[in-house]
């Protein structure tokens, strides 16, 4: 167990661990708790239109019934907070915001409100269950609901006799879906899926696996590859952006720093050797110049092999040779694409 974003939360779970849980997630199936995150709701006459004027994408592109992967910038164009949007109807919009970053979203998105529109903090009011792996379908069909939504849409359905928003989303790169409960019915939720999973050799999960599974997809984790020094630009998060609204927060900043060109810029590494690159160690050229920064780094249990997430200068291509600072010692790495293993989101 271990603090983040102020909850306490698993790494790993007994008979398993982080490698086994991985390994469910990309061949059957695995069940992760992350109700640590935030929950809110923006409701009142006119509120898609102003959401569309605080976060970068926009809600005109999905209809009732889709989510969608949006940030929350400031002035400078720096990241508050990524954050999934249910769109409900135009008049009701409900946030899964980060949980360290809940209290911030709804306080930046509560002081731009209109008279009308009510900003609700429900952080504690809802639990969120995340169903991962090519088996996820079929234990979601074992508990009675078949599940007919395209990617990044959701329905309300019941699961052991619950009210559950049922949603096809989640931050693994496999087929799955995220379940979002009331508090008082997650327990009962939970033990229908572990239930459920069994008979498909599924797992119960920790945020160990949950970090290894995102970063082989290039999946950028708030306060590493975006935070409010590092940009949608930057992180390579333009496709999150509605260019074409008039503003939103952050706007001006962003615009020009399209224009410009970032001055650094998110890249996959991958180790030629048994170097394991970790957060926070320097980037070096072929002549030993710091010429950027791991922002995630682990060992990718897929590829079996180190890889990375860094923010590095922009003249630095697939293909490209890089060298990173283990401990004092020289690890050679390659640039390459991302994501780093095949995604089987949709």
């Amino acid at each position: 167990m271990a603090d983040f974003g102020g909850w306490l939360m698993p790494i790993e779970y007994p008979g398993a661990g982080v490698l086994a849980e991985h390994t469910a997630v990309r061949e059957r199936v695995g069940l992760f708790d992350v109700s640590h995150l935030g929950k809110a709701s923006v409701k009142g006459e006119g509120a898609l239109e102003f959401l569309n004027t605080q976060v970068t994408n926009d809600f005109n592109r999905i209809v009732d019934g889709q989510a969608q992967y949006t940030m929350l910038c400031n002035p400078d164009g720096g990241v508050v907070d990524d954050l999934i949007v249910y769109r409900n109807s135009p008049s009701d919009l409900f946030l899964i915001p980060n949980a360290s970053n809940t209290t911030d979203v709804v306080a930046i998105i509560s002081a731009a409100a209109p008279a009308g529109i009510e900003v609700i903090n429900l952080h504690e009011k809802h639990a969120v269950l995340a169903l991962q792996g090519p088996k996820a379908a079929a234990v979601i069909e074992s508990l009675g609901v078949v599940p007919t939504m395209d990617y990044m849409a959701f329905s309300h359905v019941t699961i052991a006799g619950c009210d559950v928003i049922l949603c096809r989303t989640g931050y693994t790169g496999e087929h799955g879906y995220e379940l979002v409960p009331s508090w008082s019915d997650a327990s009962k939720v939970w033990d229908a899926l572990v239930s459920a999973m069994a008979p498909f050799d599924g797992v119960i999960c920790g945020l160990g696996a949950r970090d290894t599974l995102r970063t082989e997809m290039g999946y950028p984790l708030h306060g590493h590859e975006l935070s409010l020094e590092i940009t949608p630009v930057q992180a390579g998060s333009t496709w999150a952006v509605g260019w074409k609204k008039e503003s939103f927060r952050g706007s001006d900043s962003l615009r020009k720093e399209m224009e410009s060109g970032p001055h650094r810029v998110l890249r996959g590494l991958q180790s030629t050797d048994r170097g394991i690159p970790r957060a926070g160690m320097d980037v070096k050229n072929s002549d030993g110049q710091v010429v950027g920064v791991i922002t995630s780094g682990t060992f990718s249990p897929s590829l079996k092999k180190g890889i990375a997430l860094a923010l590095v200068e922009p003249t630095f291509a697939i293909g490209d040779s890089l060298v990173v600072d283990v401990r004092g010692r020289e690890s050679i790495a390659t640039v390459v694409a991302l994501p780093m293993v095949e995604s089987h989101v949709r």
